[in-house]
């Protein structure tokens, strides 16, 4: 009788062929429902503008790149959500805070730093952006330490946050919308000009390829370190493979979109060039704020995976006491772990604010139920421990695609938040679900 080679992924016999793909590939079952969920309200989307309008509306280049627009100050804000909600904490005043730090970024932009730095000053966007990050860290790290040291619960504290910084974001302005904003901080918003072009698009499409290979073959080194069961090598290809076709086709879908019309005929008027007859194609290529998106989901992948910070969160979120009794500071944890959020949700009130080239105390309404929702859609648990970061990405993309397929279709706003709500209700329940069939299990 031979023994298995030491590392290898143990099969089992007549095992069905994709339960033995996905243990190879140990993709999580959890989020491949998530991205079928994902696809079918796609192509449903598609196929219901088809019929009613007698053209597909939704899976469009132009709708995509505006829904990845769309996303990406969600999707911010829900990586952050699931590291509170991981730790049994909520938080219901992110689109509160969007608002507040909005108004102050307005009125720094357009009444204060002018008045000192004279106009069109390049020091301007980049000191709005530092202030409302550190406003951002402040605040949440207030939230976090009425939680954490006088004993608050989170839901009491970020309710009461809620309505005192919507107050205070109006009052910071009296109600008044503040525009236009610095030219240079409204590229954070996107738009033809805030994209960096079918060039930087291919490359930067190419870096993430060969990122993908590289993690691949770094985790594989580790796992031989450390003597862990290695996937096979198949495995391994068809991860490299379908992780680098998905990046080179949204590549091709964000390149796809064009720069509009009248906007491309101004950029040849400015910059005298001649305009073909069909008109002057300029491709748009991935947004800055998708971009941001990307490398924050990134970090926070990095920061919820491979540092101490992470571990610490996961196991105060799995078991308090056990925590507590490890030596883990969870008071000062939980205040980390606020501030970060109050970060998150400032560099969103930054792309917001960016985006409408204005500042307005309602910026943000409901952001805080639809950021909770992408967590929970994405599979984080409510009940403390379990979240990842790549499914709270997705499930923003769900919330939002959501919503956009609704505007497409001219759906009323009250029957879009009522579907939301059907949709955070049925997350909730799916996850409790699991987690009595994981338990019996």
């Amino acid at each position: 009788m031979t023994s298995a080679a030491p590392g290898a992924t143990s099969t089992t016999p007549n095992e069905p062929a994709i339960r033995r793909l996905l243990r190879a590939t140990e993709i999580d079952t959890r989020m491949l429902g998530m991205i079928a969920a994902l696809v079918l309200i796609w192509v449903g989307f598609n196929v219901y503008t088809q019929v009613q309008t007698g053209e597909s509306l939704f899976l469009t280049p132009r709708n995509l790149w505006n829904l990845s627009v769309q996303t990406s100050s969600i999707a911010i804000m829900a990586t952050g959500m699931v590291l509170v909600i991981v730790m049994r904490h909520i938080d219901l005043s992110v689109g509160s805070i969007i608002g507040f730090v909005s108004t102050i970024i307005g009125v720094a932009q357009v009444r204060i730093m002018p008045a000192y730095l004279g106009l069109d000053n390049p020091a301007i966007w980049i000191l709005s952006v530092f202030i409302a990050l550190a406003i951002g860290a402040a605040i949440g790290a207030l939230h976090g330490s009425l939680v954490a040291y006088v004993g608050i619960p989170a839901f009491i504290v970020t309710l009461g946050a809620q309505l005192f910084w919507r107050g205070a974001a109006w009052w910071v302005t009296t109600g008044q919308t503040i525009a236009p904003l610095d030219p240079r901080f409204a590229l954070m918003g996107g738009g033809p000009h805030g994209s960096i072009g079918a060039t930087a698009s291919w490359a930067l499409c190419l870096l993430a390829c060969v990122v993908i290979v590289f993690s691949l073959y770094a985790g594989r080194q580790r796992r031989a370190r450390f003597r862990f069961p290695q996937r096979p090598m198949w495995a391994e290809y068809l991860i490299g493979v379908v992780g680098c076709l998905i990046v080179v086709g949204a590549t091709a879908v964000m390149n796809a979109y064009p720069w509009p019309e009248r906007v491309a005929a101004a950029y040849a008027e400015a910059k005298h060039i001649p305009v073909p007859e069909g008109g002057l194609i300029i491709p748009t290529g991935y947004a800055i704020p998708v971009l941001i998106a990307l490398v924050i989901g990134v970090a926070m992948t990095f920061l919820a995976r491979r540092t101490r910070f992470g571990r610490y969160v996961y196991a105060t979120g799995g078991n308090p006491e056990a925590a507590e009794l490890a030596g883990i500071n969870t008071k000062r944890l939980t205040v980390l772990v606020f501030a970060l959020m109050g970060t998150l949700a400032a560099v969103a009130a930054c792309i917001d604010s960016a985006r409408l080239d204005s500042a307005t105390n309602v910026l943000g309404q409901l952001d805080e139920l639809y950021t909770i929702a992408a967590a929970v859609i994405g599979g984080t648990s409510l009940a403390g421990g379990v979240g990842t970061i790549y499914g709270a990405i997705i499930g923003a993309l769900v919330i939002q695609s959501l919503q956009s397929g609704m505007v497409l279709l001219g759906f009323d706003s009250a029957f879009q938040q009522m579907v939301v709500g059907v949709v955070l209700v049925g997350a909730v329940g799916i996850d409790t679900f699991y987690r009595r069939r994981t338990a019996k299990g």
